[in-house]
């Protein structure tokens, strides 16, 4: 990746470790990882990733986190639809975590969340069910200690389907 990430970057070679640590820390004001660590990963001595460094990486090349792993023993390459799927769901997760993140970072920690459990559509279609229920989501909020979390119940949805202005109200 730091091969590509020269080429793309106009160096006609690999970008050192040490140019790609320096990047990594101007693009992410600040966050990296140190060139022992990045060394220590490339030759295996580290042969598991943070998750922290993880996204880092993932972040800065512009690739799905889980591009940097080793595939487990019995990995089968064929991959069916509903796998194809839950990756495609999985990068719009971690797509719009990347775009909300900065501004709200507990939406970001919300959608990484749902895209790293091992069935994120499921995890979507239960909050849709919940969501349709309103005094399930006030007892919910209540029980997780979600103070002040504006949700948008069913009927308010209702409306909005009709024309009205978005209903959005505060569960306490």
């Amino acid at each position: 990746m730091r091969e590509v990430e020269g080429s793309l970057r106009g160096l006609e070679r690999a970008m050192t470790q040490q140019e790609l640590v320096k990047a990594i820390a101007a693009e992410t004001k600040g966050k990296g990882l140190s060139q022992s660590y990045l060394s220590q990963l490339e030759s295996g001595a580290r042969p598991h990733l943070t998750n922290t460094t993880r996204l880092l990486l993932a972040k800065f090349f512009k690739v799905h986190p889980g591009y940097l792993v080793e595939d487990p023993e019995d990995f089968q390459a064929e991959l069916r639809t509903a796998e194809i799927l839950e990756d495609k769901l999985d990068l719009w997760l971690v797509g719009g975590a990347e775009r909300f993140g900065r501004r709200d970072p507990e939406l970001c920690r919300a959608l990484l969340a749902v895209s790293q459990h091992s069935d994120s559509r499921r995890c979507l279609l239960l909050l849709e069910a919940v969501l349709k229920t309103p005094a399930l989501v006030e007892r919910l909020g209540a029980a997780l200690g979600l103070e002040g979390v504006a949700v948008e119940t069913a009927d308010a949805s209702e409306k909005k389907k009709g024309g009205k202005k978005k209903g959005l109200k505060k569960h306490r």
